[in-house]
């Protein structure tokens, strides 16, 4: 699809307005004493320039539109849970989608996520992927995912085909393999919730999760058809939350080369507006679950498939 082209005014007010997302940070449960919380680059800056004195509310810039990668399937499976049999550290994906020009949150709107499994392979392309064990070692060392105006170092590795970062043309499946996709519908309030495992690594990308938003469509017994794209993007990691990973098997098996949040080249370092979650998790208990969360500012009249970027 071609990007639609609203008017100029309308585009440069959205693009400046911050959105007010209240009660999108969600705690893990059995939140209190020991839990570890992330927090997104950027975000007390946002708060302050976007939210009353009072208010209770963060708020965040337009989201950032990402490319789609090469491992993108049209949505068939609608479901919450997307776990399948795959190991690894459960993690509650928790989304807030919302219209960035009105504030108000989007109804019924279709949220794909997708991601590789701990080990960085891709359901459907598993003989694709590059994931597992081969070259380098596991993480290592301090987090590294402090804001700077250039990434530092330089990416190790080859990215899955399409060039650098992940981008470039689709990719045909290989298998019939779904894992660790699924699709939603949000509720009257904007929010879905994901069940699924925290995502390992593979060389030339940081630890992440692919997302897709469409508006306009229809849910059918085939799964949600029609409508157009409005938002394409990825979620990312705290540097710390991923080491604290690299600890728990099976995540501790690998050898793969990996790529840090600021060696990353579709990462845009802008915080909560780039696709930075919130996580929580108990202290020396990751293993035990991570509740991640974010709130996505879209256009709804817009179209943003991932694939002209």
């Amino acid at each position: 699809m071609t990007e639609n082209q609203g008017p100029a005014h309308k585009k440069d007010m959205t693009r400046r307005r911050v959105i007010m997302a209240g009660g999108a940070v969600v705690a893990a449960a059995g939140v209190g004493a020991g839990v570890v919380a992330t927090a997104s680059a950027g975000e007390e800056k946002g708060a302050a320039s976007g939210a009353k004195a009072g208010q209770g509310e963060v708020c965040y810039r337009l989201t950032s539109e990402t490319t789609e990668g090469p491992y993108y399937i049209d949505a068939d499976k609608i479901r919450k849970d997307i776990t399948e049999d795959k190991e690894g550290i459960p993690l509650t994906l928790r989304l807030k989608v919302v219209d960035s020009d009105t504030c108000k949150p989007l109804r019924k709107a279709a949220v794909d996520i997708w991601h590789c499994d701990a080990l960085g392979i891709y359901s459907g392309y598993e003989s694709m992927s590059q994931g597992g064990p081969g070259g380098g070692a596991p993480p290592s060392g301090a987090p590294t995912d402090a804001p700077t105006d250039a990434p530092t170092g330089t990416p190790t590795g080859t990215p899955p085909s399409g060039g650098p970062g992940g981008g470039g043309g689709h990719s045909e499946p290989t298998d019939d393999e779904r894992y660790l996709r699924g699709t939603q519908l949000t509720d009257r309030h904007g929010f879905v919730e994901f069940t699924t495992i925290f995502p390992g690594w593979y060389q030339g990308r940081a630890v992440h999760i692919h997302t897709k938003v469409h508006v306009g469509g229809t849910m059918t017994d085939a799964g949600y058809e029609g409508g157009h794209t409005c938002h394409t993007g990825q979620f990312f990691f705290a540097e710390s939350a991923v080491l604290d990973s690299a600890k728990e098997e099976p995540y501790s098996t690998s050898t793969t080369t990996r790529t840090t949040l600021t060696e990353d080249t579709i990462y845009d370092r802008s915080g909560v507006a780039g696709g930075l979650l919130k996580l929580s998790y108990r202290k020396g208990g990751m293993v035990r679950g991570v509740t991640g969360s974010i709130t996505m500012g879209v256009d709804p009249d817009e179209t943003h498939d991932g694939t002209d970027l």
